[in-house]
């Protein structure tokens, strides 16, 4: 019998919360939906993380996925916009969480790279590498919903992959930092 699991992507936002979700049977992936919440007619803040957390909770409850992958916020200038998309993404783990879903979050870098093997890519890249993988018919006009997606399929891309997130400067330094897992060579 073919294992099937379901991965539910995020890019949390306080304007706008983008979120796709893929079906994996086997090793296909296979589309099922992707949305976002409008938040831009709200001015409370606190309205916008409610209903960030109440959307949340409804899409697990709806699709019952078995992991959820989320978008890092990414250090800008503005350290007030960074407060504000961390207590998105805060809200939207809580969610997981209390269904006890794991979560994995990824800079957007990396989900970047793993969709478009470019970390710098464009949003507008993105959504047409995940219109070309996934066989959508049409992109939405908005770009948060293929951000989220994008996060659920960089998620199924990484799968089985030990990400460790240390770097290295060489062979020297990988060795000394992972010596558990290298044969010693015997004289």
């Amino acid at each position: 019998m073919t294992k099937e699991k379901i991965i539910l992507g995020i890019d949390p936002g306080t304007t706008i919360m983008g979120f796709g979700l893929i079906k994996i049977t086997g090793k296909k992936m296979h589309f099922v939906q992707m949305n976002e919440l409008q938040l831009k007619k709200y001015s409370d803040p606190y309205t916008k993380l409610k209903l960030i957390f109440d959307r949340t909770i409804e899409l697990i409850d709806t699709y019952h996925p078995d992991e959820i992958a989320i978008e890092a916020p990414f250090y800008g200038k503005n350290v007030q916009s960074m407060l504000k998309l961390g207590r998105a993404q805060g809200v939207a783990m809580a969610a997981g969480l209390s269904r006890q879903i794991p979560i994995t979050e990824y800079l957007p870098k990396k989900i970047k790279m793993a969709i478009t093997g470019n970390g710098n890519a464009s949003k507008e890249q993105v959504a047409k590498m995940l219109q070309n993988t996934l066989g959508l018919k049409s992109l939405p006009k908005n770009l948060d919903s293929t951000d989220g997606l994008a996060a659920a399929v960089c998620h199924f891309y990484n799968e089985g992959r030990v990400d460790i997130g240390k770097s290295y400067s060489g062979w020297e330094a990988f060795v000394k930092q992972n010596e558990s897992r290298v044969r010693k060579k015997e004289k």
